[in-house]
């Protein structure tokens, strides 16, 4: 593959769709460079995201269980969130982990972020690493959340994984990087 061959995909015009309740729909006419082409591509405009991979000081993960409306299923997942207006990535992570499980952690690492589905988004997740995280407080979820936390080894977690129970991509590229970091021999 020849990427200096490649050429970007010209806008010639872009449009408001529909606004949702976490996405602002946008339709951009696109012009293929290869044969001038032209179509309609969707685009989800969504505020960029945060997952946590929050450790305890007895190297076990918290993670929460919650249903999905997606999937109609309780999933479990680690703690994750939107980055809302005004605030950076990591003040969002430290608000999410604190509001979902009621954590705080001491020490906070920055994992690099992912693009969720460059196809048809165009935000960006954020992961983070709180190291040293204590149950400091109760939950305070939102009126659409129904959380119950707990933690797991990296045994457990490994069995949630190979079971099915945690299958959200995003929560596993975020375990991912820490199993790499932290434990480079697990399964």
């Amino acid at each position: 593959m020849r990427e200096d061959e490649q050429k970007p995909w010209k806008v010639t015009h872009s449009e408001r769709g529909p606004a949702l309740p976490l996405f602002q729909v946008r339709f951009d006419r696109v012009q293929n460079p290869r044969n001038g082409h032209t179509m309609k591509a969707v685009i989800l405009e969504a505020d960029d995201w945060v997952n946590v991979v929050a450790l305890t000081p007895r190297e076990k993960v918290v993670v929460v269980r919650q249903y999905r409306f997606g999937t109609r299923q309780m999933t479990v997942e680690i703690p994750a969130g939107i980055v809302e207006a005004g605030e950076t990535p990591k003040e969002a992570a430290i608000r999410e982990l604190r509001e979902e499980t009621g954590y705080a952690a001491r020490e906070w690492k920055y994992l690099g972020y992912v693009e969720p589905n460059p196809a048809f988004m165009d935000n960006a997740c954020h992961n983070w690493l709180a190291v040293d995280a204590s149950q400091v407080d109760q939950p305070t979820l939102d009126v659409g959340e129904d959380i119950c936390v707990g933690e797991m080894s990296l045994e457990e977690l490994t069995q949630e994984i190979e079971a099915g129970r945690l299958r959200h991509s995003l929560a596993l590229v975020a375990l991912a990087q820490v199993f790499d970091d932290l434990w480079p021999d697990s399964p």
